[in-house]
């Protein structure tokens, strides 16, 4: 690992993956598309959704797609690999109001995230969430997983003006803090989106891979938040029971 800087005054999160169990929750959203297009390979489903959804969310990012065209997109890819085509709009509106509700019912917290941000709080540090989630959706998983008391801003990319990885929106994070960015540390599961950017901002990146199935190099890389709190030296909390 490399060396850790100065302790930081603030920390940015991303919120997906990183403090809840996106993957989880988007699995619930996906099966229950297929089963009302009557895809029979998760596995084949899976994948494809993956990149489906880097393309199409990547154009939205970078503003070539509305966020109605980005979803139409990925549930057109489902749906022709389903052995469906040319689907209406309103058709892929509607499948993709589905993946949202299951997707929703499965909102989950890593067993983690409560006892990290509760010490992170408890210690005076200031906190805050860096996302490219529609501030409309991140708001409410962070309002019905009752996150809002450990974050003083909240910094989407569809109302920054960016999203990650232009150092735009960590800057914007920072800026709300109070904080310079170099004072400022960044957790996310993501080494692009999450790590270069913070780079790109001046902020110290620390990646958060709980599958511990890809090596870094040159990055400060945890496994479970756990080890944040060590790092800025802070006693680890346990988990809280049924977070999961």
């Amino acid at each position: 690992m490399p060396n850790t800087p100065a302790t930081p005054i603030a920390l940015c999160f991303d919120l997906d993956d990183t403090l809840i169990d996106d993957e989880a929750a988007s699995n619930a959203g996906l099966r229950a598309v297929m089963d009302r297009l009557g895809h029979p390979d998760f596995g084949a489903a899976r994948a494809l959704w993956n990149v489906q959804t880097e393309i199409s969310f990547g154009a939205y990012l970078r503003g070539t797609l509305s966020m109605e065209q980005q979803r139409r997109e990925r549930i057109r890819a489902l749906a022709v690999q389903a052995g469906h085509s040319g689907i209406a709009d309103q058709h892929c509106d509607d499948l993709y109001r589905l993946y949202l509700d299951a997707h929703r019912s499965a909102w989950q917290l890593f067993p983690d995230t409560l006892p990290a941000l509760g010490a992170l709080a408890s210690a005076g540090y200031r906190l805050a969430v860096v996302t490219n989630g529609t501030e409309s959706l991140q708001h409410a998983k962070i309002q019905a997983l009752e996150l809002s008391p450990y974050f003083h801003t909240v910094v989407c990319s569809d109302t920054a003006g960016a999203g990650k990885p232009d150092p735009r929106i960590y800057q914007a994070a920072a800026q709300r803090l109070g904080v310079d960015p170099a004072s400022c540390w960044h957790v996310g599961d993501q080494i692009h989106s999450d790590a270069v950017g913070a780079v790109a901002a001046h902020m110290h990146p620390v990646v958060l891979d709980r599958t511990r199935h890809q090596r870094y190099e040159g990055v400060t890389v945890i496994h479970g938040l756990e080890e944040l709190l060590r790092l800025v030296g802070l006693p680890s909390a346990a988990p809280v029971a049924g977070a999961l």
